[in-house]
């Protein structure tokens, strides 16, 4: 039987649609999935994404743990930052993508994907050792908001938050007098926040932030627009984008990998590897040049061979046209510009591989000031 967040009788009082998602009984859309997604981008909207996890690590060791852990440099992470991550297994794939945040001196709160709990809290137990590291599983406890869109800081502003804070940073802060961590944060491509609460504070601020959203246009927004907006800011998705058997460099976050970290890490030999020479396959951007729409799964041909998969494909509504994500053959002949061919009910389109983002991203923000 698929979970409930405490905010389950609003979606349904607002009419959304409902499906199982990750084990979750979740809103897919409430209107239409095209209009919410250009709300977002016009305007702000509202997600409820309770259904991530929250984990705490915290003790003396917390730093080097979590150095042990991922790739990314814990222990250049300033107080109030967050870093977005990868938990690669011993191959170099990927048990799940995440962002962590330093709370405090040894106060760390990792968010990963729902599907995943599980398996990186085994993950994390099984590289404990002899870490002194105390690793909690908050999931239960905690619900999360996202406000998202070009409104989003000034929707945060009338809700009585006024702090300075850049992108990539978390402020515990109180909204409606109710305390609450707040990181200008998201999966869309938009500048925008998200807010973690206990569960029983979640109902109330949810229905304040859609009563003062109101002067910003806003509206709420299921999984097929979140889903369309992180497609267009070509954002991945575990399950889809990432997996076990693909490194980060394979999966072009090699931006992400500091190539001087001391530190070691699972995996490391085989994605510095990957960092100097690529793997075998890369993820690429292609826009469909007809109006059929790559799903996941479909293959992909160059010249009547198969070079690769669609991982994640669907319609963009800010450009008017089908895109998807897809891993191919790491060779030079599929570059910006190739024409690919794309299998779809036992006929091939033709897709021109392009330069992703899809969109323009405005999520990166620096000192807004009030």
């Amino acid at each position: 039987m698929s979970k409930e967040t405490c905010l389950c009788s609003k979606h349904i009082e607002l009419g959304a649609k409902m499906v199982d998602f990750a084990g979750w009984f979740m809103p897919v859309q409430y209107s239409s999935i095209i209009d919410e997604h250009k709300n977002v981008r016009e305007n702000v909207g509202l997600f409820d994404v309770s259904h991530m996890g929250e984990i705490f690590i915290s003790g003396k060791d917390s730093v080097d743990f979590l150095n042990s852990v991922v790739p990314q440099a814990i222990d250049k992470l300033d107080y109030e930052k967050a870093v977005y991550c990868q938990l690669p297994n011993d191959n170099g794939g990927l048990i799940d993508d995440l962002i962590i945040y330093r709370l405090g001196i040894d106060l760390y709160l990792v968010i990963c994907n729902a599907s995943r709990i599980d398996e990186d809290i085994n993950r994390f137990y099984r590289l404990k050792k002899s870490f002194d590291v105390k690793i909690e599983n908050k999931s239960e406890e905690y619900s999360l908001l996202a406000v998202q869109g070009p409104k989003a800081y000034d929707l945060m502003k009338n809700l009585g938050y006024d702090l300075v804070q850049d992108s990539f940073t978390m402020k515990l802060a109180k909204i409606a007098g109710y305390k609450m961590y707040i990181s200008r944060t998201g999966y869309t491509g938009e500048d925008g926040f998200e807010l973690l609460m206990e569960n029983s504070v979640a109902p109330l601020i949810w229905d304040k932030i859609l009563e003062v959203g109101k002067e910003f246009n806003i509206c709420p927004v299921g999984l097929g627009a979140r889903d369309s907006l992180r497609l267009e800011a070509a954002l991945p998705l575990y399950g889809n984008d990432l997996d076990e058997n693909t490194s980060p460099v394979e999966s072009g976050l090699k931006w992400s990998i500091p190539k001087d970290k001391i530190q070691d890490y699972p995996g490391k030999g085989v994605i510095l590897q990957h960092y100097e020479y690529g793997g075998n396959k890369k993820l690429i951007g292609i826009r469909m040049t007809d109006k059929s729409i790559a799903r996941h799964g479909y293959e992909v041909f160059l010249d009547n061979e198969k070079v690769g998969l669609v991982t994640s494909g669907g319609v963009s509504p800010s450009t008017s046209s089908n895109i998807a994500l897809c891993y191919v053959k790491n060779i030079k002949e599929i570059c910006i510009g190739s024409t690919l061919e794309v299998m779809i009910r036992e006929k091939l389109h033709q897709a021109t591989v392009v330069k992703l983002p899809f969109i323009e991203k405005h999520n990166r923000v620096k000192n807004k000031k009030n």
